[in-house]
């Protein structure tokens, strides 16, 4: 019989060697929330499906706001009532700033849906007659962008502007088709498509009215100042959880989920999809 000395270190050894062959347990990551503003579709199902299963693996929960206007959404980012949003391009977001006294920055593109030219009564650009009315949205940054399809189109004559925010109907130099603009509030022009000959749609409010980019009588030329970004507080800009988005954004996860989802067929990529 061994001394009860020797035992107990025996014992001890036994209970060492089960600990170390022991399989480790990793602490669960911290839970910390991001709270994202959108305005309606697209930008929300893409983060659902793209962007939130990778940022939840690194430990972050999100916290979805819905707004009706992207004046509400900014508002709230600027007031810090939500971290970040993803609902509009460069252009209007640098517009913001400089009528709202605010400094607020984008952080990564993403995949946008351009602006298209829809109706429903007419099947074609050349069925338009003199008197015919062509919805289009009444802030500046955004007509400008209708405008130009207009003028693509053939329909009008535009003055140049270097300043997208100072553009308006009077900028039209010529009309040799005789058409009606009509602004109207971007959300609208959907429902306007009842009453006018023609709309010209911001794509979020296409898809979310159920048109689809390949019904478009004609889609703008899409550049980079008008290809969506996620925006944040300057200050917030290098936080951990605005990176984290960055990279989600940047994977390879979520090139794939947008490459196979037919529901982006027609969408303006950025530079990162190349």
């Amino acid at each position: 019989m061994l001394p009860r000395r020797t035992l107990l270190a025996g014992l001890a050894a036994l209970a060492a060697g089960r600990a170390s062959a022991a399989p480790e347990t990793r602490a669960a990551p911290e839970t910390r929330d991001v709270r994202v503003g959108f305005t309606p579709r697209p930008y929300e199902d893409a983060f659902r499906a793209g962007i939130e299963p990778t940022l939840a693996g690194q430990g972050y929960r999100v916290a979805y706001a819905h707004f009706s206007t992207g004046l509400e959404v900014n508002k709230a980012v600027a007031h810090d009532e939500i971290d970040a949003n993803v609902m509009q391009h460069s252009v209007y977001l640098k517009a913001y700033n400089e009528r709202n006294g605010t400094d607020l920055v984008g952080i990564v593109p993403v995949p946008t849906p351009p602006m298209g030219l829809y109706s429903r009564k007419h099947k074609a650009l050349s069925a338009v007659r003199p008197g015919a009315t062509v919805a289009v949205p009444n802030d500046p940054v955004n007509l400008e962008r209708a405008l130009k399809i207009l003028r693509d189109a053939g329909w009008i004559g535009l003055r140049p502007n270097g300043n997208p925010v100072d553009v308006t109907e009077l900028d039209v130099t010529d009309n040799p088709k005789g058409i009606r603009i009509v602004p109207l509030e971007a959300a609208q022009a959907p429902r306007a498509l009842e009453d006018v000959d023609f709309a010209a749609v911001q794509g979020n409010f296409a898809i979310f009215s159920g048109l689809k980019l390949t019904e478009a009588l004609a889609l703008e030329a899409m550049t980079a100042p008008y290809i969506n970004v996620v925006a944040v507080r300057r200050p917030r800009a290098e936080a951990p959880w605005a990176r984290a988005i960055v990279a989600a954004y940047r994977s390879d996860a979520f090139r794939a989920a947008i490459r196979a989802d037919r529901v982006y067929d027609g969408f303006a990529l950025p530079d990162y999809f190349r």
